[in-house]
């Protein structure tokens, strides 16, 4: 089998229809690895560095798996950050757009009682950070009776952020009869440990070594005073003038002071920390990822959970701390097999940080000059130009997927006994409609939302006006996004 096309595996016209809406042509090696294994029903530890492909690697085996009869959940995937368990909701939708699979993201900073509201309703996969997920299950609000697929993503990054008690936490209040998978791009003795506590005879698989960064990535490092970052920072942008860049810092305060003197200098640039607001964080990744604006200054918050194409620099303007922190920075850029750089600036009393990254990675990181005036200078015209130009939008990966969607709203739900079978039997009678044109259902108390696929939403539209759903007559419009 020469495993170039997704249609080579056991997966379902439904999925193979979705993969293709998002250009997804041919499986990634990490994908070619996990998704025959993953069908098989097998447990799993996957060391991959980031930007490999792993969310489709477990997301297309889950959407294939799960059953869309089942109400309660069947899959639980953990993630580390909050950005990353709401990118992976989407990733999930996308892939399971054609089957119907529903998926909830439950994280901190978030209405729990609204949280609780979706989980009681049909609930196929369940995507959260581990401290609200365990409060969800404490409090009774996650039902785990039927769930068959546990998902450990960015294992690593869990270690780091002191999340690892609660994984475990939430491990033991899971049915034992499971299948489970743990992703990682390094793997600590800590998470070797867990593994072989909760999993039963796991099949290991390798894509690249552990703690070594990608080889699409040119790596360099500057010397540079702490006083004179500020100055280095924009003749390297000058130099470099990237199409999408990430300048990583170490606390909240300075991503501030740097996107102030950025933002003063005309920089298309935007922040992203801990210390915001999560809707604003949400819409500051979104449009980063649309090209709103080209220079994104970060916290580590960034540097997990963000999938954005054509990041071509990654700049750390202040070293990482932590040696695992370099390898996820960096992996930032140089993804999907393209080309990226990442320039380290390093101050006189930063060299025990260096050495460590060095000892991590297994390689020197190269030492290069700043640069110089004079290359600044025959630049800077090409890089103003860029600066201020109007951004040319990304499409995102979903767009064509979600395209010749409409949601419709009834004014009927749970109250009024309607299932979402009920909805798929009603509409898929009607004139030119079958049930692969129906999307997700979502049942609430008092309403229910129909997302109509394939362009059709508008005749669905008209002709539930004057059709019954179980013998119900409801009010239908269409919804709101």
């Amino acid at each position: 089998m020469s495993e170039t096309d997704f249609k080579e595996y056991s997966i379902s016209e439904e999925i193979i229809r979705a993969l293709e809406a998002m250009n997804y042509a041919n499986p990634t090696k990490v994908q070619r690895k996990v998704i025959p294994i993953a069908l098989n029903k097998r447990d799993l530890v996957v060391t991959s560095q980031t930007g490999s492909g792993k969310t489709a690697a477990f997301g297309i085996p889950v959407c294939e798996m799960v059953d869309w009869e089942e109400n309660k959940p069947q899959c639980l995937i953990l993630t580390p950050t909050r950005e990353l368990a709401a990118q992976v909701k989407q990733d999930i939708t996308n892939i399971g757009r054609f089957k119907r699979i529903k998926a909830a993201a439950i994280y901190g900073k978030q209405s729990f009682a609204k949280q609780k509201l979706e989980l009681k309703q049909k609930t196929h996969v369940v995507v959260g950070t581990p401290g609200r997920v365990l409060d969800h299950i404490e409090k009774g609000t996650l039902i785990m009776e039927k769930l068959r697929f546990l998902i450990i993503d960015e294992a690593d990054e869990m270690l780091n952020m002191g999340f690892i008690d609660q994984v475990e936490g939430i491990i033991q209040k899971l049915p034992i009869e499971r299948v489970t998978s743990v992703f990682s791009a390094t793997m600590p003795e800590d998470i070797k440990k867990l593994c072989q506590t909760y999993m039963k005879d796991p099949v290991e698989i390798a894509v690249e070594a552990a703690g070594i960064t990608t080889e699409s990535i040119d790596h360099s490092l500057i010397k540079v005073k702490e006083e004179e970052k500020l100055s280095l920072l924009k003749d390297v942008t000058v130099v470099e003038n990237p199409e999408s860049c990430i300048i990583f810092c170490r606390t909240q305060e300075r991503v501030d002071d740097i996107m102030e003197s950025l933002d003063r200098a005309d920089y298309p640039c935007d922040k992203l920390h801990g210390g915001m607001y999560q809707e604003d964080r949400f819409a500051v990744m979104d449009d980063f990822k649309r090209g709103v604006f080209e220079y994104l200054v970060a916290t580590d918050v960034a540097a997990r959970g963000i999938d954005i194409e054509n990041i071509s620099l990654v700049i750390n303007y202040d070293i990482p701390l932590e040696k695992e922190s370099y390898v996820h920075r960096t992996g930032r850029t140089g993804r999907a097999g393209k080309a990226g750089k990442a320039v380290t600036f390093v101050t006189p009393f930063e060299q025990k940080f260096l050495d460590e990254i060095e000892q991590y990675i297994g390689f020197k990181i190269p030492a290069v000059a700043p640069p110089s005036k004079e290359e600044v200078e025959s630049r800077r015209a090409a890089f103003t130009e860029k600066i201020h130009a109007e951004p040319i939008l990304k499409e995102d990966k979903g767009a064509k997927l979600n395209q010749d969607i409409m949601k419709l709203y009834f004014n009927g739900g749970k109250k009024k006994k309607l299932r979402a079978v009920d909805f798929v039997g009603t509409i898929a009678k009607l004139d030119g409609l079958t049930a692969n044109d129906i999307g997700i259902i979502t049942i609430e108390e008092n309403a229910s939302f129909v997302e109509i696929l394939n362009g059709k939403g508008p005749a669905v539209l008209q002709a539930m006006k004057n059709t019954t759903v179980k013998g119900k007559k409801l009010k239908v419009y269409q919804a709101k996004k």
